[in-house]
């Protein structure tokens, strides 16, 4: 076990709630505490980059010598102590039984993290790790880098993906690691959004940060209610929220004639029952919201741009991870985040519904699964949780902030 290193003075700051347990049941000699964290926590392995493209996914170790033990060792990382993506070297996720299952036999040891003040060499026992993985105690839903942004516009531009990596148990503020190593990502970006090259990275990137992702149906929709707000003061009620997206969708398509002197391409029949259909979507999603604390009994939903947003600020950590933008790219992208969610909402639960309802009119079709209780537990643990980056980022943007940026 290596011991709580210094620099200038500054005693080591472990940065995350995993390397601070590894280094308290490793300092106690506690090996059972010391194993219940490691096997209930991702680890990560170098890789050349050129290898990892050749073959991604795969488990190919680099074995090396160390001074400190006898024979050969194979290095793993928690993610805490991941460098910053960079340079030819590339990092793929493995857990405590993966390692079991694949070790290679001539290796005789396992070394957490070696290089950090935290390095530990274990004795090559698959077995053993096979026994404590099952045993594992797992992480909680919010995890934070203690050492990364926790306050100020880029904290607050990925906390604007926060209910994504909470709910997928991914470092709400890590810049370019989250929840898989680099062929995972670069597998999640080809299979969830077409993106297999720095070009289609780019291109979402840009869409999703101008709110051109969702469907501007929704965004009609919402928008109406908050002209007639506006204009008249309390919430209109759904007949009147009805007639005048209808008068608008009529108006806009007389509009098209007196500027073409030929009918619409668009079918203006379907599009107003689409409409009307989609107003009452709505209103049900928010009354369940209220039902389950994600709105105020006097709240609603203002806008659903906050689905591309949010989504905007893990695309560019993703793309970070998956090599297609360098970490200034990724830095830009989270900034704009920020400035695009001030700009369009008052605080984070305002924000937090738009997402969860563009969240839920994408995949949820009204029958409350998954793709909504996954939203209720995270908006939970981040309404509640001490280490929430809404309880600790400012939703507003102090004038130090303003004057640095």
């Amino acid at each position: 076990m290596g011991t709580e290193g210094t620099a200038a003075g500054i005693p080591w700051q472990p940065p995350t709630a995993v390397e601070h347990g590894l280094y308290q049941a490793g300092s106690r000699g506690d090996w059972a505490a010391f194993f219940a964290v490691l096997a209930g926590t991702d680890l990560f392995f170098p890789m050349s980059r050129e290898m990892a493209d050749a073959l991604p996914g795969s488990l190919r170790f680099s074995p090396f010598n160390d001074p400190q033990v006898e024979g050969l060792c194979v290095a793993v990382f928690t993610r805490g102590m991941l460098p910053p993506p960079a340079g030819g070297q590339v990092f793929e996720r493995v857990d405590l039984a993966g390692l079991a299952k694949s070790w290679p036999r001539p290796v005789r040891w396992l070394a957490i993290n070696p290089g950090t003040p935290v390095e530990t060499f274990l004795p090559a026992e698959p077995k053993r790790w096979r026994r404590h993985a099952r045993n594992a105690t797992q992480e909680g839903q919010l995890k934070t880098l203690w050492t990364g942004h926790r306050s100020g516009p880029l904290a607050h531009g990925m906390a604007c993906g926060a209910l994504l990596f909470v709910n997928n148990g991914s470092l709400w503020n890590h810049l370019g690691w989250q929840n898989g190593g680099y062929s995972e990502e670069r597998e999640l970006l080809r299979t969830w959004w077409g993106v297999s090259g720095r070009g289609d990275w780019q291109r979402i990137q840009e869409r999703l940060l101008r709110g051109e992702v969702i469907s501007p149906a929704w965004e009609f929709v919402l928008r109406v209610r908050q002209a007639l707000t506006r204009e008249y003061g309390p919430t209109p009620g759904a007949v009147r929220w009805r007639e005048t997206a209808e008068r608008v969708l009529v108006s806009r398509t007389a509009e098209v004639v007196d500027q073409t002197g030929r009918p619409p391409e668009f079918d203006l029949e379907a599009d107003i029952a689409l409409v009307q259909e989609l107003i009452g979507r709505v209103l049900r999603y928010e009354a369940r919201f209220r039902a389950d604390g994600l709105l105020a009994a006097q709240d609603s939903v203002r806008s659903v741009l906050a689905w591309d947003y949010g989504r905007a600020s893990c695309m560019a950590r993703w793309g970070l991870g998956a090599r297609y933008c360098e970490l200034p790219e990724t830095e830009r992208a989270l900034l704009g985040v920020g400035s695009a969610a001030r700009q369009a909402y008052r605080s984070w639960s305002d924000f937090a519904a738009g997402y969860i309802l563009g969240r839920c009119l994408h995949f949820d079709s009204e029958e409350f699964g998954d793709w909504y209780t996954e939203m209720v537990a995270a908006h939970r643990v981040l309404s509640t949780d001490p280490e929430s980056p809404w309880l600790s980022v400012s939703w507003q943007q102090s004038a130090a902030d303003r004057s640095d940026h």
